[in-house]
């Protein structure tokens, strides 16, 4: 394995770490700063929601740039994002370090999957991006319990400290072990807006927003619901995350081969399982095993939709991906702090520390809501389609049965949300346009 892509993953698993360790230190922030928990909780929200927007803009701005300066200017910025976490002095300074923290996060693993498969052969580019990805499964399953461990026996700043360092080591390993390489191509921006008129994109976004919300409205006051509910002593929520990250785990290994078969159909089953499991959360806290049970059964099903959630987004804009899968990133992102922040109010409200498991689960009922209404504006389109298509060829006989449309049959064009457009289309890998007929739903 290239050194250099050691280095990308130790910045991958650091990213990871700094957005979901606070999780598991949320009572120790809230004493410290002597805030409430759903005031420290906002650590969480606001984090989220500057990762959505470094996604977009940041990322814009890192488009053709030379993706090795790149990546270690946004590593510096991580690095002081988390520096001022670990020194600040009142809760003010610590959210301005969690936002400065957050803008390197999208950007990163946009530039760095470009770059991570770039430094392999053409062969191993898949696997090359999925080490990098795979650190931040290993952040949740290993780092979250190892740095909530960290900020209880030595103080949570300790545990940023920790992350400053790995951000420094990451730092370093890229200087001095990924070559230089040529500035990318900026993508053409009119293409890739081109994707977000197809309203599939949209509702498939929105599924991502409620979905993911729904999982994080719950787990972002999972420290509390376990001590303050459960009563789990504090020392045993390191071993509880290492729970829900070993579920998490699992639910990635059977939620990809899922959506292999039927990607619409996984989702569905996946969103329903998790909106039983949240409304049930609350009875599982009464004794320890079902809390815990219910921890694992979270980890599998909060996370185990969100290949899904990426491949379908990107499904329904081939054409323009790159700006898609940007969005959809920030997406999950906007779903972690409207849960966090609907959690939050509830707790202020006196409903109590488990009242989030309601918040997650009425989201994610709204996602299935958005799922079935795609699928059923896929169905309807669909019908309409056939009826069109023989329509035409009835009336052009000299054709015969030829196809009319030359894109490949997975091809979202004729699932995307749009009018049909007989004259020209846009090619499937240049973007050249060509004489066509093409049907869009």
């Amino acid at each position: 394995m290239p050194l250099g892509l050691i280095a990308l993953a130790a910045g991958g698993f650091g990213i990871g770490l700094t957005e979901f360790v606070i999780l598991g230190l949320l009572p120790e922030v809230a004493s410290d700063f002597n805030v409430s928990i759903p005031v420290a909780g906002y650590l969480v929200s606001v984090y989220a929601l500057s990762v959505a927007f470094g996604g977009i803009f940041v990322t814009a701005v890192a488009a053709g740039r030379n993706p090795k300066n790149t990546l270690a200017l946004l590593m510096v910025l991580f690095i002081t994002g988390n520096l001022i976490s670990a020194l600040s002095p009142d809760y003010t300074v610590m959210l301005i370090g969690r936002i400065v923290a957050a803008l390197c996060h999208g950007a990163f693993f946009g530039v760095g999957a470009v770059l991570a498969a770039n430094l392999v052969e053409p062969h191993r580019k898949a696997a090359a991006v999925s080490i990098m990805f795979a650190r931040l499964t290993t952040a949740n399953v290993l780092g979250v319990p190892f740095g909530t461990f960290l900020g209880q026996n030595f103080g949570w700043r300790s545990t940023f400290w920790a992350i400053t360092g790995i951000g420094i080591i990451a730092l370093i390993g890229m200087l001095a072990f990924i070559r230089t390489q040529p500035a990318n191509q900026p993508a053409n921006l009119r293409l890739e807006l081109s994707a977000f008129t197809n309203v599939q994109v949209w509702l498939s976004i929105l599924v991502t927003v409620f979905g993911f919300g729904a999982m994080f409205g719950a787990f972002t006051y999972i420290t509390p619901m376990l001590t303050q509910v459960a009563g789990f002593p504090e020392t045993a929520v390191p071993w509880m995350l290492v729970l829900f990250g070993v579920g998490l785990f699992a639910g990635n290994i059977f939620s990809g081969q899922a959506a292999d078969r039927n990607l619409d159909k996984s989702l569905l089953v996946l969103l329903c399982a998790l909106a039983v499991i949240l409304f049930s959360f609350t009875v599982a806290l009464e004794t320890q095993w079902t809390a815990a049970s219910a921890l694992f059964l979270l980890g599998v099903f909060g996370f185990a939709a969100v290949p899904g959630m990426q491949v379908r987004v990107l499904h329904f804009a081939q054409e323009a991906p790159t700006l898609a899968s940007g969005v959809n990133i920030s997406a999950f992102n906007v779903g972690n702090a409207l849960g966090a922040h609907l959690g939050g109010i509830t707790i202020t409200a006196g409903m109590g520390y488990a009242s989030p498991t309601w918040v997650g689960g009425c989201l994610a009922i709204t996602a299935i809501i958005f799922m079935v209404s795609s699928i059923q504006r896929l169905k309807s389109r669909g019908a309409r389609h056939g009826n069109l298509k023989n329509r035409l060829r009835r009336a052009r006989p000299s054709q015969g049965n030829a196809p009319l449309n030359r894109a490949p049959p997975w091809s979202s064009r004729l699932e995307a949300d749009q009018p049909v457009v007989p004259g020209w289309s846009a090619s499937w890998n240049q973007g050249r346009l060509k004489p066509d007929l093409v049907l869009r739903s």
